[in-house]
C-alpha cells in the first residue's frame, strides 16, 4: 500500500465538515434527512429533483421549500464547487478549474461532439502513482475526492454546456482504484440519481494489486480501462514507478479474473512515446501479452508536458504499430486526445491551491 504524510491512501483525510453534503445522497437518504429536520417526507423527493435535475447549489435556490426553513438551513451545504477558471480549446473542449471547500483546485474536462458530451472526471487531488510522462503525478498527492466532489464535476459540465452528459471517463487527476469506495459510490449516484448509464462510464486504472478483483465484486456494468503503456515489466517499471510492486503478468491475470466475474471486456490504454515503446518489438510483445484476451487496445499518442522531453511518434510510426497489432488479431484503435492546446488532454491535468 502506498502511503503519504496523510497516512494510508485508503483513509486519506477529507476536508473538515460539520455534516455530510447533500449531493451524493439517494432519494431515500434525502427523505430521511428532511424528516430529521421536521419536514414532511415528500420534501425528500423535491430535494432530490432540485439537486440532480435542476442543479441547485444551495437550499436557498429551492423555491418550493418554505422561506423560513430555507433561511434556517442556509448553512447546510449541498456540496457544489465554484468554477475558478475555464479555458476553451479550438475543438470546443472546455477545461474547468474547480475550487473545493478546502481551497484546493481540481480539473475536469468537458468534451463535446455532435453525438455526445463526455466528462473527464478527477478522483483525487494530485496522484501518487508518479507516471513519468504525466503532469498530474509531478505535483504529488494531496487527498482523495469525496463522492460529492466527483459527482459535482459532472453536474458542472452539464450546466455549462446546457445539455445532458452522455459519457463519463475517470481519466482525470488521480488513480481511481486508490479511492475505490468513493468512486463506486459516485458511479452508483451518477447512474441512479443523475441518470447516466453505467455502460457509458469508464474507470481507468494503472493497476493496484487486488483492487481490480475487488472492483469486479461490485458487478458494475462500467468499462474498465487499464493503463499498460509498456509491453514488458522492465519498461513499465521505468515509466510507472508503482509497477515495481505489481508484475505485469499478475496484472494481466487479475484482468482475466475481472472478465470472468463481470463478463465485461477490458480496454488497455497504451501511450505511445517516440523511440521508447513504439517499436516493432514492442508491438509484438504486446500482441503476445494479450493473446486470447477479450480486450481492446487504445493507443494514445503522447501529449507533451513541460517536465519531460518525451516526443510523440510520427503518424507513420503510429500506423505501423497499429497495423502490427491488427495483423496479430488484436482489436485496436488510436485515440487522439482533445483539448491539447489548453493542457486539457490525457496526462496534462494538474493540481493547485488558491491562497486564502
Amino acid at each position: 500500500m502506498v502511503s503519504t504524510t496523510n497516512g494510508s491512501l485508503d483513509g486519506a483525510a477529507l476536508p473538515p465538515s460539520t455534516h455530510r453534503p447533500l449531493l451524493g445522497m439517494t432519494q431515500a437518504e434525502l427523505t430521511a434527512w428532511v424528516q430529521t429536520q421536521e419536514q414532511p417526507a415528500y420534501r425528500g423527493k423535491q430535494l432530490h429533483q432540485w439537486i440532480y435535475g435542476k442543479g441547485a447549489r444551495s437550499l436557498a435556490d429551492i423555491t418550493v421549500f418554505p422561506k423560513t426553513w430555507r433561511q434556517t438551513m442556509e448553512q447546510t451545504s449541498i456540496g457544489r464547487s465554484e468554477i475558478h477558471h475555464r479555458s476553451v480549446a479550438p475543438d470546443q473542449t472546455v477545461k474547468f478549474l474547480l475550487r473545493l471547500d478546502d481551497g484546493h483546485i481540481i480539473e475536469t474536462v468537458g468534451m463535446p461532439t455532435d453525438k455526445r458530451l463526455t466528462v473527464c472526471v478527477s478522483s483525487q487531488i494530485g496522484c501518487p502513482m508518479a507516471c513519468d510522462f504525466c503532469a498530474t503525478g509531478k505535483g504529488g498527492f494531496i487527498r482523495n475526492l469525496a463522492t460529492h466532489e466527483i459527482v459535482d464535476q459532472v453536474l458542472t459540465v452539464q450546466e455549462a454546456f446546457k445539455e445532458r452528459v452522455s459519457n463519463i471517463v475517470f481519466m482525470g487527476m488521480g488513480e481511481p482504484l486508490i479511492n475505490a469506495q468513493n468512486v463506486v459510490h459516485a458511479v452508483k449516484c451518477l447512474n441512479q440519481d443523475v441518470g447516466i448509464g453505467q455502460r457509458s462510464i469508464t474507470i481507468s486504472t494503472v493497476g493496484i494489486p487486488g483492487q481490480i478483483r475487488r472492483l469486479a465484486q461490485h458487478h458494475l456494468q462500467v468499462t474498465l480501462a487499464v493503463s499498460l503503456h509498456a509491453s514488458n515489466q522492465s519498461l513499465r517499471t521505468q515509466l510507472i514507478p508503482s509497477a515495481q510492486q505489481y508484475p505485469l503478468e499478475d496484472l494481466i491475470d487479475e484482468c482475466r479474473e475481472y472478465i470472468a466475474i463481470t463478463g465485461r471486456r477490458v480496454t488497455f490504454e497504451y501511450v505511445l512515446l517516440a523511440g521508447l515503446n513504439d517499436c516493432e518489438e514492442h508491438a509484438a510483445e504486446l500482441s503476445q501479452l494479450l493473446r486470447g484476451f477479450q480486450s481492446h487496445v487504445n493507443l494514445i499518442p503522447y501529449n507533451p508536458i513541460d517536465e519531460v522531453d518525451y516526443q510523440r511518434p510520427s503518424r507513420q510510426r503510429i500506423n505501423q504499430f497499429t497495423d502490427r497489432l491488427k495483423a496479430s488479431g488484436v482489436a485496436v484503435s488510436v485515440r487522439y486526445s482533445r483539448g491539447l492546446e489548453k493542457d486539457a488532454a490525457c496526462g496534462q491535468l494538474r493540481a493547485s491551491k488558491i491562497d486564502n
